[in-house]
């Protein structure tokens, strides 16, 4: 990604899986980062188990939250049967972290909490974004379990790293 361009991420998943609360890290870090940064979501109908997205886009300049469709740069599933629902939103020569979800699931263990920091740090491997605003948005974000919350992150980040 180029520094002026605007970057759109797609993060979805169930109600319950901390998506939006994933996205709320992800907008925070951009901005740290000195990114005009846009964020929405899209509930499903029951507060748990329901679909959620998540939508992130940041840049020099960032008009709306929302991308047209097959313009998405990266996707993020966090449940595997919602996978097929929005990947027809992914440009062609997108990033789809699809793969990195079962590692995301092998790393955490019965700890399912941290799944999504996991997966923000592989997706931190894809993005201009240092790894101290990362930190930072996760510890303003979370005022419980930071140390944890650290390390899945940089576990996420050095899978994503290994490409």
């Amino acid at each position: 990604m180029k520094d002026d361009n605007v970057t759109s991420i797609v993060l979805y998943g169930i109600g319950g899986q901390g998506n939006v609360k994933a996205s709320e890290v992800c907008g925070l870090a951009a901005l740290l980062s000195g990114y005009h940064v846009k964020k929405t979501e899209v509930h499903g109908m029951s507060q748990r188990g329901g679909s959620v997205e998540s939508y992130i886009r940041f840049g020099k300049k960032v008009f709306s939250p929302l991308p047209a469709d097959g313009t998405v740069d990266i996707l993020i599933c966090l449940h595997e049967e919602e996978y097929p629902r929005l990947i027809h939103q992914l440009k062609k020569d997108g990033i789809d972290l699809f793969p990195y979800l079962a590692k995301a699931k092998e790393a955490v263990g019965e700890q399912k909490l941290f799944l999504n920091t996991f997966m923000l740090g592989v997706l931190s491997a894809f993005l201009p974004i240092k790894t101290e605003h990362w930190l930072n948005a996760l510890n303003q974000t979370f005022k419980y379990a930071q140390e944890e919350n650290k390390n899945f992150f940089l576990k996420g980040k050095h899978s994503g790293e290994q490409k």
